[in-house]
């Protein structure tokens, strides 16, 4: 039985990449497309008018390029989960983008089901790296040292969410409330001064606290 359907807004100025997305998407029963945009200011406009659940978002856009466009989004529309779309694994606009506020980063080229795995899972909330552009970002991250360390339910906190799981899955996990779950997950950005819950999984991921692989099947 399909529930709702993730509503995905397109913004990519080439248009041939843009038809196989819409062809893509139009096989997946719980995916819809709602709108495409071809530039950065589309990408704006049409976020704001459509609230889409999904932005799939290229950096490389004229008008107003995508990390001009991803920063403006996260801003005014902060309930859209931003995944980027790019052709290069060493783009140097990737870090900037993750701490701009995009839940995922995707190669362009990337194999079908990661590609599908990559929308589901940032629609559900979930941060979703490709491997070979996490390396990249981990290498960029260079956080400093924790003046207030972390407590042990923090950091078990902390491991579930670089696996990707959801706040009430972490509940279920530890046997705990929810809303407890929200408080540790703040408290873990505030200790180690990161902005959102993706550069809370690759801080795990650069440290050694998770793994990418963990947890799946």
């Amino acid at each position: 039985m399909i529930g709702k359907k993730i509503r995905i807004l397109i913004a990519d100025d080439q248009t041939l990449f843009r038809e196989g997305i819409k062809v893509l998407l139009a096989m997946q029963p719980d995916m819809e497309l709602v709108g495409e945009a071809c530039d950065g200011v589309e990408a704006i406009e049409l976020s704001n008018a459509l609230q889409p659940d999904v932005l799939l978002l290229d950096l490389k856009m004229p008008r107003k390029d995508g990390l001009a466009a991803l920063r403006e989004i996260a801003e005014r529309c902060p309930s859209i989960h931003i995944l980027v779309l790019t052709s290069f694994a060493d783009d140097e606009r990737m870090f900037p983008a993750v701490k701009a506020g995009a839940l995922g980063y995707l190669l362009k080229d990337a194999p079908r089901d990661q590609f599908l795995r990559a929308i589901r899972e940032v629609a559900a909330g979930r941060p979703f790296l490709y491997p070979a552009i996490a390396f990249q970002v981990l290498r960029e991250l260079n956080q400093p040292a924790v003046a207030d360390p972390l407590t042990e339910r923090e950091l078990e906190t902390l491991r579930l969410l670089a696996r990707g799981l959801s706040n009430l899955e972490i509940a279920e996990q530890l046997k705990i409330q929810e809303h407890t779950v929200g408080k540790y997950v703040s408290n873990i950005l505030i200790k180690l001064h990161l902005a959102n819950r993706t550069q809370a999984a690759l801080y795990a991921l650069r440290h050694k606290l998770s793994n990418l692989d963990e947890g799946e099947n």
